[in-house]
């Protein structure tokens, strides 16, 4: 899998812009061309990939783009529930990806909004991500999205796709730990454990409204958004609902897991206590002959006698065995 994303490295806005042509590619527009580009056929569509943290990019969505404020706002904010709504004949939306970067935790997922209108699209992020780029090396193939309803749809597939692989990691430790030997690595098991479990509840957290965006989209989405990209995004849903399915099956598993080894542990610990119990219940009573017969006091019996030690020992022998006898008949041992 690639490991490209769209990192910044211009002062502008734009960290990427794309003229789609209606059969699958593309010629690169910069910047200064996008504020006056106007489509020069009936099937080119501009798709820009923009830093919504720089200065000005709320007032350049509003000014033109014609966007309204509030939605100006959502698309430059930092709430990124994933979500979608149609805005007349504009689609509006954030969408959430894994965060591949270096250094980051699955659960620390990132989003990306949309604004489409059907012949400009434009995405907004605050940090890298793959899947624009991916979108972008296929259209530089020719091999890429033919307008804009198309690249929403492959968009989302890609996203969920990448959210996948994580899950397939989660069960290949999960595979491993079901393996291991408890006994001898306990508490790194239950550290791994409590880690898929985070992870699984942040991606059910976050896959879920997801869901709801997609159906949103392929129920209420505008003329432009055609039939073929509704199946898309259908299949996509169904993936998506496939993944929630298997993020609660890991997560069931991860907690089965996790108390089949606290069990085991309870066990051993309840186990140590019973046999220290029986031990002390064995050599109480020969402690308690055993000093009664060591108190420094007149008239101890034996204490001129040479066999009166042996004496005392075969009595402790005997008191012993009888105390084994009388466990075992009451199934203590």
């Amino acid at each position: 899998m690639s490991q490209e994303t769209d990192a910044a490295d211009t002062d502008t806005p734009l960290l990427f812009g794309r003229v789609l042509d209606g059969t699958g590619s593309a010629r690169t527009i910069h910047w200064d061309e996008v504020q006056s580009w106007q489509p020069s056929t009936p099937d080119e569509v501009l798709w820009i990939h923009i830093c919504r943290t720089r200065d000005g990019v709320k007032d350049w969505l509003e000014d033109h783009l014609r966007i309204p404020e509030p939605t100006a706002e959502l698309l430059t904010s930092d709430q990124t529930r994933p979500r979608a709504f149609r805005e007349g004949t504009n689609l509006v939306g954030t969408l959430r990806g894994i965060n591949f970067n270096p250094g980051a935790e699955p659960e620390d997922m990132i989003s990306m909004q949309f604004w489409c209108d059907g012949r400009r699209l434009v995405t907004l992020r605050r940090h890298p991500l793959q899947t624009p780029r991916e979108i972008v090396s296929l259209l530089d193939r020719g091999e890429g999205p033919p307008d804009a309803g198309a690249t929403i749809t492959l968009l989302a597939e890609l996203l969920i796709t990448r959210m996948s692989q994580s899950i397939v990691d989660m069960n290949e430790v999960l595979d491993l730990l079901e393996d291991d030997d408890p006994d001898e690595h306990a508490d790194q098991m239950l550290t791994k454990i409590s880690s898929i479990r985070r992870n699984s509840l942040a991606l059910k957290r976050h896959m879920a409204p997801q869901h709801e965006a997609l159906e949103q989209i392929s129920r209420d989405a505008p003329a432009w958004f055609e039939d073929h990209d509704r199946r898309e995004i259908a299949e996509s849903i169904a993936r998506l609902r496939r993944y929630l399915d298997d993020i609660d099956i890991s997560k069931e598993s991860a907690v089965v897991l996790q108390d089949e080894l606290r069990a085991r542990s309870l066990a051993s610990s309840e186990h140590a206590t019973y046999m220290l119990t029986i031990v002390a219940g064995i050599f109480l009573p020969l402690s308690f002959l055993t000093g009664l017969l060591g108190i420094n006091v007149g008239g101890m019996p034996g204490m001129n006698n040479p066999e009166a030690f042996w004496a005392v020992v075969a009595l402790c022998a005997l008191l012993f065995v009888g105390l084994l006898v009388v466990f075992r008949r009451l199934r203590w041992l």
